[in-house]
Formats: C-alpha cells, structure tokens, sequence
C-alpha cells in the first residue's frame, strides 16, 4: 500500500536535489516516519483530551491525480525518459495524445491544469498559510492509521518492485490544486530506486511545465500511486467506475494506439462507462465518430487497481524539523 512515508521520501529525494545534497534513504525515511507518528501521536491524544476532536473537513482529500499514459522501461535510479505523462481535469479533446507501438513514449499537450513557473514561485515566496502543528499530527495520525488497516499492519519493503507513478500539484493559497507535473510506470520498480528517479523525473523532466525550483516547495503536494491486479477484461465495459484504471490498445487506419486513465479518473469527472471508454480512445489519438468507438476492431482493454497516498509540504517540513531536532548535531550534520 502506499503510505505517507512514501510521499515523504519523493518530498526528501527533490528537497535534496536541489539542495545538492544526498538524501535520506528510503529505509531511514520509514524508520524516521514511524517514530515520528509515534510520538506524536502520543502527544496528541494528551491534547484531545482537553479540546474537541477536529472535524476531518480540515483533511484535504487525495483527489489531486487523474490518469497516467502508456509507459516504458527504464533503469533504476536514472532520469528515465518522459514514459507516463498524468494530465488533470483535461477534456477529451484537450487529453488526446497519440501513441505508436514503435515509440516508447507519448506527447501531450499542455492542459488548463498547467501552472506557469513565475506564478507558482510568487505563491511559495508568500509566508505558508498558519496552521496548527496539532492538526498536522492529528491528519497524519489518521492517514497513518487506515495505511496500517488496509495493509494490515504490514510494512512495504524498499526493495519491493511496483508499476508506480509520482505527481506534484501546486496548492493555492485558497486551497484549489494545479497540476505541476507527473510520471509514471507500469514496469515494476523497486520503490527505494523508482519512488526517487520518478519523483526526481516527475518534478524535472516532464515536458509540459518547466522544471520545479525551490522556491516553489512550500506550494506542492506530492501524491504517490502503486498499481495493482492488472487483469485482461472479457469486455471494453467489463469493469467497475471508480475501483478500475483502464489501460487499452487498438488498432485503427492500419495504426496501433494506446492510452490508461488511473481508477480515479472517470468518477472525479462525473463520467460514465461510455463517456470513459471514449475520452480514453480520443486520449490515445482516434478521430472517429462518438457513436462508432465499439466498432473499433482489436480493442483490447486491461483493468487494474491503484493504492494512492499524498502530502503536503507542511506535514513533509515539520516531519524534517522534527527528524533534526530527533537526531541531535551529529544527525542533523548527516541529514544536510
């Protein structure tokens, strides 16, 4: 499952790179992470026996990723190439995007989700909003908690190997979220080397908006989805809205196409199956008539499942802040 520890490290992996400086593992991130929720929770449950429990509307929901494209193979720990590109809220004519069975990777044109660099640097330059450290520790302990239920208690370990895509959204000061930039895989990476190259990648490397600099780290979010259950479907409607991500590939005009939304996507766009199915096909780049997309021939689709996790800059420094003051001087010499 992915975990806020995950979003953590990607947060740790850019902060370092540009920073020049080398990161914390991934191993010592969930080391870290898990006495710091500890800790804090801790700390917490004093305070919440003397005030009133907080209202989960504080909590911004993780609905900041839509779909990811069609991907590629790549090494660990190198800028793999732009395989997975994630566009937010696009419509179908604004999301399309060819893909050929000769190229490893997919264009997509800049979406209204796109923000400039000039006006995400003047937002992070702004004092971040106030917020209590107590609603911090209350939202990670939280987030913490159903990670531990739906997986069991059990950790993930660094060296297992997922399908994984990292994404950035910039927050507003009124707390609306823009796409900053996104990446992803469905070749299995091991997530100490893929959760770093993709996050590193993601911020860098991904053609649609110019590189994320430091001034804009108090704006982002991270969010890190791990795709599961990859299943063949017995049909293009074979599948369920909002538990299944959708992967096809078809021929059309003697030309092969190719394109996936995440399990996200159809529900957050108020889509129906139908709908779905041909916002997907105009995504991968076929022109032909709404009616007509069922007689498409070789249309071949692939359902999977996702476990997705996000956080906020906020959570990610005080998190750090508490790393250093928890490591003492030798600790924070290593950390920096």
């Amino acid at each position: 499952m992915a975990t806020p520890a995950h979003c953590a490290y990607c947060f740790e992996s850019l902060s370092a790179s540009l920073e020049k400086r080398q990161p914390l593992s991934l191993s010592q991130v969930e080391e870290l992470w898990a006495k710091y929720t500890s800790s804090t929770t801790g700390r917490q449950g004093e305070e919440e026996e003397e005030e009133e429990p907080e209202d989960d509307d504080d909590i911004d929901p993780d609905e900041d990723m839509t779909d990811v494209e069609a991907p590629a193979a790549t090494g660990p720990l190198k800028p793999p190439p732009a395989i997975s590109r994630l566009v937010g809220g696009a419509s179908p004519a604004s999301a399309s995007a060819s893909a050929s069975t000769n190229t490893s990777s997919s264009s997509i044109p800049s979406t209204s989700t796109s923000t400039s660099s000039s006006s995400a640097s003047s937002r992070s330059s702004a004092p971040t909003p106030a917020s209590s450290r107590s609603s911090i520790f209350s939202a990670l302990r939280r987030s913490t908690r159903a990670d531990q239920q739906q997986s069991g208690g059990a950790a993930i370990s660094p060296t297992e190997a997922h399908p994984l895509f990292v994404t950035w959204n910039t927050i507003s000061r009124g707390g609306s979220k823009s796409l900053r930039g996104c990446i992803g895989t469905f070749e299995a990476q091991e997530l100490s080397d893929g959760l770093r190259s993709y996050a590193l990648t993601s911020a860098f490397d991904d053609s649609r908006f110019p590189p994320i600099t430091s001034r804009e780290l108090p704006s982002l979010s991270c969010a890190v989805t791990l795709l599961t259950n990859f299943q063949p479907a017995a049909s293009p409607m074979a599948w369920e809205l909002g538990r299944h991500g959708l992967r096809i590939s078809f021929t059309y005009h003697g030309r092969r196409y190719g394109a996936t939304y995440l399990p996200d996507v159809a529900k957050e766009q108020g889509w129906t199956k139908e709908e779905t199915m041909v916002s997907l096909m105009r995504k991968a780049g076929w022109s032909g008539r709404r009616d007509e997309w069922q007689r498409v021939q070789s249309l071949n689709v692939v359902t999977y499942e996702g476990s997705k996790s996000s956080l906020g800059w906020e959570e990610w420094r005080a998190w750090r802040e508490w790393c250093q003051g928890e490591l003492g001087v030798e600790g924070r010499r290593e950390m920096n």
